[in-house]
Formats: C-alpha cells, structure tokens, sequence
C-alpha cells in the first residue's frame, strides 16, 4: 500500500499531538523525543509531526510512503529518466527509522521522497531542511545529508550539507 506523507513543523509537540489524535481519531504509531508520527487509515496518510519551534505552521517535506525497497528503486529510475534531479539514499537513518529512499524537489521548492521504512531507529538521524529552506538558529539537523563527507557516507549519503547545497542550487547532482 502507498499512501502520502505530510511532514510538519510544529512549535509544541505536545499540543499537536493531541489535536490531530482528536482530528484523526487516531495516537501516533510512534513518539520519540521531538518527534511523533501517525499511520492514518481514512484518509490514508502518513503525518509526521517535528518539533521544531518558531517554524509551527510550516511545511517540512512532502513523501509517499511505499512498501518495497524495490519500488523506491523503480521510483529512482523512473523519475531519473524523466530527466528530474535525485538524491538517493539507501539504508539511511532518518525520522527514527532506517529508509530507504530517493528525494526531487518540485519547481516551486517543495521537497518529495518516496520512501520505505526499513526498520526502526533508536536515533532521529539526518532530517531535512523545511521546504522554505531556512533552519532555526543553531539547528545541527541541516538537511538530507550529513554536515562532512565522512558523516555523509555513514548515512548513506552521497555528499555533506554545503555540497549537496551548493549542487541542488545550480541544479547538478552532489553524487559522483
């Protein structure tokens, strides 16, 4: 089954979790320091929720959630093909969990992965950045990659932070 996912920036998390649990009639299907997200059946959706205050109200990204490796792989080479710019990366640690998945970013900057989880994750891993691209002050979750090389390849990344920046702005791929 696939189905989309929203991801939001939310000032309290506490508070948000208690309006969509009554919105959706529904708890999180996972709680972490920071973090809860809800498997929704009607509508089907995936909503996650990052506290991350001053930026409440905003978008994080955009996904759809499927349920193969195989499929995000297909994903890759079909979105590949049709000449859109990807980030992949596989067996990486994000959101509390081990994906696998590949990003494009939409012409209006809104960033989509399509993802499946691979298991779960003691550690938030690497988050990405808001779709306004702006990060509150001192944030060390900067973006889909890790901040060095080194750190980047232990995510399963293909570049650090200031690369993968530098790359997605002149429209070129930081992956060799």
């Amino acid at each position: 089954m696939s189905r989309i996912q929203l991801a939001l920036n939310v000032d309290d998390l506490d508070q948000a979790i208690t309006f969509y649990s009554t919105l959706f009639k529904t708890e999180p299907a996972k709680r972490k320091p920071g973090y809860a997200n809800f498997a929704i059946a009607e509508p089907p959706l995936k909503l996650v929720l990052i506290e991350n205050p001053g930026s409440g109200g905003s978008l994080n990204h955009l996904g759809v959630e499927v349920e193969s490796s195989e499929r995000v792989h297909a994903e890759i080479a079909r979105l590949s093909g049709a000449g859109m710019f990807t980030e992949e990366q596989i067996a990486t640690t994000c959101c509390f969990a081990t994906q696998d998945k590949v990003w494009v970013t939409a012409p209006d900057a809104e960033r989509w992965e399509v993802y499946t989880v691979l298991a779960d994750s003691e550690t938030f891993g690497a988050a990405p950045v808001p779709a306004s691209g702006e990060t509150a002050a001192g944030e060390q979750a900067a973006a889909v990659c890790s901040g060095t090389a080194e750190e980047a390849a232990a995510e399963g990344a293909c570049c650090g932070s200031a690369a993968k920046v530098e790359a997605v702005a002149a429209g070129k791929s930081c992956c060799a």
